[in-house]
């Protein structure tokens, strides 16, 4: 396949992604024209009947504390993890969120980098930008703290000048894009020397058939994007990370194993016999961090 080829198919995927992406900000179901809820969307991430977007966040990791701090809407059921806990974040820290949504982990991480840190969510669909940007007037008079805000772009070419975060977050959202290397060789240019990386993201435990990688529907449903773990740490350490760890975390899985929705009704008709898609995926817990100073070789 040439390069023009390839080019082309990744800006498909970005459209597809786009498009379900818009209806979930505009409170439609993700995938709805594609015949079933998608990705993280719906009522519920992945679009599960019956599990609610509060009631899964605290399965996977939030704490109904910090939930109620946050401003309505702001939690959208987009999450497969919880990498604000996982970023120990501290005063004074300036934050990137990679597509941020509805703005759930930014107003989280707002108060605990304060009045004198900053944070910021990217999110490439206008209409998640907008959402954010009005739950601000609320994060606002909640929090007393104007440290948070919102800008339009694509995860693989990030509007942030080099050298200049000290943590980049993501929650689900890695997955979707069709060139994660570039991902991750933008989150090591953004991050400042020493910088950290606190990621949730869907990851294979194994390889998925060939039939669903193809499906649309699955790849908007955060299944087909997924790659093996292996293959994630291989992205980060190419893009010059170090001390990089991967925790599975089963509880996303679990929270989400009654699988009822249409969309995932026909990603399970597809797997082999006897499969669930717990035996094929789960939710991945990533820290990493950029080298304190460059080692220069004599």
């Amino acid at each position: 396949m040439s390069d023009s080829e390839t080019s082309k198919d990744a800006d498909a995927v970005r459209e597809q992604v786009r498009a379900a992406y818009v209806q979930v900000a505009q409170g439609s179901p993700s995938g709805q024209s594609m015949g079933g809820a998608g990705c993280c969307g719906g009522s519920s991430c992945c679009g599960v009947p019956g599990i609610d977007a509060p009631s899964l966040a605290k399965q996977i990791g939030y704490n109904a504390a910090e939930l109620a701090t946050l401003p309505e809407g702001a939690n959208m059921g987009l999450s497969c993890g919880n990498p604000t806990a996982l970023a120990s974040l501290r005063p004074g820290e300036v934050v990137l969120d990679l597509g941020s949504g509805g703005g759930l982990d930014c107003f989280l991480a707002g108060p605990r980098v304060g009045a004198t840190g900053r944070v910021i969510g990217v999110d490439m669909t206008a209409e998640m930008i907008a959402k954010a940007r009005r739950n601000l007037v609320d994060y606002r008079r909640r929090a007393r703290l104007d440290n948070v805000e919102f800008r339009l772009g694509e995860i693989e070419h990030l509007p942030v000048a080099d050298n200049s975060i000290d943590v980049v977050l993501s929650n689900c959202v890695i997955n979707l894009s069709p060139d994660k290397p570039q991902v991750w060789r933008e989150i090591a240019r953004v991050l400042k020397p020493g910088g950290r990386v606190a990621v949730s993201d869907l990851a294979l435990l194994r390889p998925l058939p060939e039939a669903v990688r193809n499906m649309v529907e699955a790849l908007v449903g955060c299944v087909a994007g997924a790659v093996l773990m292996a293959d994630t740490e291989q992205m980060i350490r190419q893009a010059g990370l170090i001390d990089i760890r991967l925790e599975s975390k089963p509880q996303y899985v679990a929270a989400i194993s009654d699988w009822q929705d249409p969309l995932y009704q026909k990603i399970v008709a597809a797997l082999p016999a006897g499969t669930r898609p717990a035996d094929f995926i789960t939710s991945l817990d990533i820290s990493a961090r950029k080298l304190l100073r460059r080692v220069e070789h004599v």
